[in-house]
């Protein structure tokens, strides 16, 4: 990360501060400052509030940073089919169907049951009609590649 990624973070840190429910989730800044901030909150976060944390932002930036005004900003959420990055995220979609792809390529999809500073558990299905059980299964964080949220209609 370099020291102008660092110094919008600095600033993203102050901007949020009052406000403890909305968290970074990724910052990316090309060579040219094309800067996408990617933002989440723990209640879901509005177009609202990501045009007022924008406009905030590139002020600052603007102010104190890159003063030419060279750069373009994106403040947005990561989008539904983004990876969870965040343990914070996890705990945000419990009760949600998932599919978790582990270091070996392996998936498992399921409920979402818990999530804490070490692990995941997830609820399997196995078999279908009166075949059915259901399987908790533990996942430890160091074991998953990549976690999705399953979006069903």
């Amino acid at each position: 990360m370099n020291q102008n990624q660092q110094a919008i973070e600095r600033f993203l840190s102050d901007l949020l501060e009052e406000s403890t429910e909305i968290f970074l989730v990724d910052l990316q800044m090309s060579p040219a400052n094309d800067i996408k901030v990617f933002l989440e909150a723990d209640n879901g976060i509005t177009i609202d509030k990501c045009i007022r944390i924008n406009r905030a932002l590139y002020k600052r930036i603007e102010e104190e940073l890159l003063p030419d005004g060279n750069f373009s900003l994106e403040v947005s959420s990561p989008g539904v089919d983004a990876p969870l990055r965040l343990k914070r995220q996890y705990k945000k979609n419990i009760g949600r169907t998932v599919e978790v792809v582990l270091n070996d390529e392996s998936r498992i999809e399921g409920k979402l049951i818990s999530a804490d500073e070490e692990q995941i558990v997830l609820q399997e299905s196995e078999g279908k009609g009166k075949k059915a059980s259901i399987k908790l299964t533990n996942i430890l964080f160091n074991q998953i590649k990549h976690t999705k949220v399953l979006v069903t209609f």
